[in-house]
């Protein structure tokens, strides 16, 4: 015959049964606290670490540090920036330093959203950003990327975000209300570590592609090394490697977007600058379709910098 001990049989004494879901009910809580405060610990300490980040990247272009900026910057932001004032022909490091106003602190900001996936990170702020510029600023965003590198977390870019024309979006934010930053795809990070471009040397001659393509997407290659995307709109956008003396090459690929009349007018341009003052650019190649004409999808052309036109662009 078995005997139950007293108290302990599940079958014998339902009050085992309730002691013992109500011990697990307990762990789970327990468990569930701990992963909270775990949680809000690692959130702080990420916050710690990307403001510290942001703040030495700072004070690298307030100081003008050349070294310190290099360390603290994403590895592909530095060439994309290298590449850009190589184009620019514009003195490098020395024209990173070269901008308009300070990067504004963090202080006095609310951090509204940290995030953290993969190797990339964006912390955004809200309050009144102040590039000490003059005048009052107002309430808006900023929004701050980085990388993660072997040697830790670097900063990559920071975009900041008007909020005059979205005068609800900023009182609801100031109300604590973020839906507007929860619910916008733009203000997650991506996970993803942009690739570091190919370094391209100081160009001889300043060149832009200008682009129109209403109801298309665009890819434009200049030279086989800058490329160009856009879809559904106008820009004009500085040509890395620029422009060189005789021939020079445009690729283009173009797709119909979805609810388009697919007869759209097109247009697409090459220019060259001077960096002297005075001097207007002169236009080397035109791709211009008008409106209810068929354009042609895909093309490759060849186009020239006369010797006639290198002297004008030279001030000669």
């Amino acid at each position: 015959m078995i005997r139950c001990l007293p108290g302990f049989c599940l079958l014998c004494n339902i009050s085992a049964v309730k002691y013992l879901l109500l011990l697990f009910l307990f762990f789970s809580f327990a468990q569930a606290q701990q992963a909270l405060k775990s949680s809000s610990t690692d959130q702080a300490a990420l916050r710690k670490e990307l403001e510290t980040v942001y703040e030495t990247w700072r004070n690298s272009m307030i100081q003008k540090d050349a070294q310190a900026w290099a360390k603290i910057t994403a590895t592909h932001r530095q060439m994309t920036v290298r590449n850009r004032l190589n184009s620019e022909r514009r003195a490098f490091p020395q024209a990173v330093f070269n901008v308009p106003a300070a990067p504004p602190a963090l202080a006095g900001l609310t951090a509204v959203q940290i995030e953290e996936r993969g190797f990339t990170a964006k912390c955004i702020y809200f309050g009144k950003i102040d590039f000490a510029v003059g005048g009052n600023p107002t309430e808006n965003l900023i929004v701050i990327d980085f990388v993660k590198e072997k040697s830790g977390w670097k900063y990559d870019i920071a975009e900041f975000v008007s909020l005059v024309a979205l005068p609800e979006v900023r009182a609801e934010l100031a109300k604590g209300d973020l839906s507007y930053i929860q619910k916008t795809t733009a203000f997650r990070p991506t996970g993803i570590v942009p690739p570091t471009p190919a370094a391209v040397p100081l160009a001889k001659y300043i060149g832009k592609v200008y682009i129109f393509c209403p109801g298309r997407s665009a890819n434009v290659t200049v030279n086989n090394i800058s490329p160009h995307s856009l879809g559904n709109a106008k820009d004009a956008q500085l040509i890395l490697g620029g422009l060189r003396d005789g021939e020079n090459t445009i690729s283009y690929e173009l797709k119909d977007l979805p609810g388009a009349s697919q007869n759209e007018a097109l247009c697409l341009r090459v220019y060259v600058f001077s960096q002297f003052e005075g001097v207007k650019p002169i236009k080397l190649f035109e791709y211009q379709v008008e409106e209810g004409k068929n354009a042609t999808l895909k093309g490759s052309h060849t186009f020239t910098l006369s010797a006639a036109a290198a002297k004008t662009i030279l001030g000669k």
